[in-house]
């Protein structure tokens, strides 16, 4: 909108919202106010007014759908299952005997567990992750050593944050680290659904000199609150063809390589 241009009514500026927020879950205070040509000041009475009117949640620095808030581990843990499946068996084949490999929490990550404790072949593995169900699918796995990292439990995802779960990260010298998400876009790079469990993200990115993305399709395109990484910070994206379309595609041409099972 040109400055010269009046400012478009309350309603028209909620329909565009909620249709941004239909096509990408997730909308920052910032971007609604320059798509609408619009004040902060009126963004936030905007999005305070649809919030009252059961129309979204806010967050801090934007808001999100009723349908992209975060979810319980057991709820997600059926969705996409296959396709978590084959993304784990993928993840697995990157590994060799004697590695250290961070793994984060989640679904997929979880996954990847569990293919672990089927490979006998990949003795002497050190795991250190942040998530109790990670550990629980890998405790009784004679091949594989796991350090579980401390910190605050955040009962939603059984995982590990801070407070104090980023201190055995900080000296951690891994080979691989695995990460999970819910989104990856060439604009916003990889994005989850909580702050707390991307701080810890980051701090895995760090400790690891490779570091992959696990994410079914239905994460490619997907924007979500809280920024993990730039895709220039990472160095391999594994998805299943669900995914595939114009936003995988720039993901390429970015420069990351790019798994499809």
């Amino acid at each position: 909108m040109s400055a010269d241009e009046p400012p478009q009514p309350a309603p028209v500026r909620r329909a565009r919202i909620a249709a941004e927020l239909e096509r990408s879950g997730f909308v920052r205070n910032r971007a609604l106010a320059a798509l609408l040509g619009v004040s902060m000041v009126t963004v936030r009475t905007d999005l305070q007014e649809m919030e009252q009117e059961g129309l979204l949640s806010r967050v801090h620095g934007g808001a999100v759908s009723l349908d992209a808030r975060e979810r319980p581990f057991e709820e997600t843990a059926t969705e996409n299952a296959a396709a978590k499946d084959a993304i784990a068996a993928a993840c697995v084949e990157l590994l060799a005997p004697g590695m250290t490999v961070a793994l984060d929490v989640g679904t997929t990550t979880d996954a990847i567990a569990r293919a672990i404790a089927t490979r006998p072949r990949l003795d002497a593995l050190l795991v250190v992750t942040n998530g109790l169900a990670i550990a629980r699918s890998l405790e009784a796995v004679e091949h594989v050593e796991v350090v579980v990292t401390g910190g605050t439990l955040r009962p939603l995802q059984h995982s590990l944050v801070n407070p104090m779960a980023t201190a055995v990260l900080e000296s951690l010298d891994a080979d691989i680290a695995f990460l999970g998400c819910n989104g990856v876009t060439v604009a916003d790079g990889v994005t989850n659904a909580n702050v707390p469990e991307a701080e810890v993200k980051r701090a895995m990115m760090r400790s690891a000199r490779e570091v992959v993305v696990a994410a079914d399709g239905s994460k490619i395109g997907a924007t979500a609150l809280a920024r993990i990484a730039a895709l220039d910070e990472v160095h391999r994206l594994v998805t299943d063809a669900s995914g595939e379309g114009a936003e995988l595609r720039a993901i390429r041409r970015a420069g990351v390589a790019v798994d499809v099972v």
